[in-house]
């Protein structure tokens, strides 16, 4: 990942950080402690502005980025792992694509073929907790899903391809 820094006379220092596929993420840092965040989809492309920071909010996300605030729990069996056992919790957006959408619970049968349990779903200002299986995954539903890792991944596997109707 590397990382190319250039002195702005009179503005500050600019940060170009390669994201791999051509992409660049550019942080410009003015002199007052302002910064401009900035990215550029390739390298003949124009920079498209993400967001802008107060010296005092870029350092508090800096600090929280860098894991001062958060340290993920470390295990050689699973890293991310939160709950005993290895399992894990994991959140996913149920999209326009996912062939899933329409589905009810009951007949995607995501437990039996992946292991995995969906055990919430957010659904805009609402929490499904517990949803039966006549409870429909739409567009926007926000999963919130428990298993091993091999299921979990399974899971996320299945709301992007299509699903077998064996």
């Amino acid at each position: 990942m590397p990382v190319t820094e250039t002195e702005l006379p009179g503005v500050g220092k600019k940060h170009e950080i390669d994201l791999g596929d051509g992409e660049t993420l550019v942080v410009l840092t003015h002199n007052s402690g302002r910064r401009e965040v900035y990215k550029r989809a390739s390298a003949d492309a124009d920079s498209e502005k993400l967001f802008e920071l107060s010296d005092r909010l870029a350092r508090t996300v800096g600090t929280i980025l860098e894991g001062a605030y958060f340290q993920p729990v470390e295990s050689p069996d699973a890293p991310d792992a939160l709950l005993p056992g290895g399992a894990l919790i994991e959140w996913f957006e149920v999209d326009a694509d996912s062939p899933l959408a329409g589905e009810t619970l009951g007949d995607a049968d995501l437990r039996a073929k992946t292991g995995a349990s969906v055990v919430t779903i957010q659904r805009a200002d609402d929490v499904l907790a517990s949803p039966g299986p006549e409870t429909e995954l739409r567009v926007g539903d926000t999963l919130i899903v428990v298993g091993d890792r091999e299921s979990v991944e399974e899971l996320e596997t299945m709301l992007a391809r299509p699903v077998d109707r064996e």
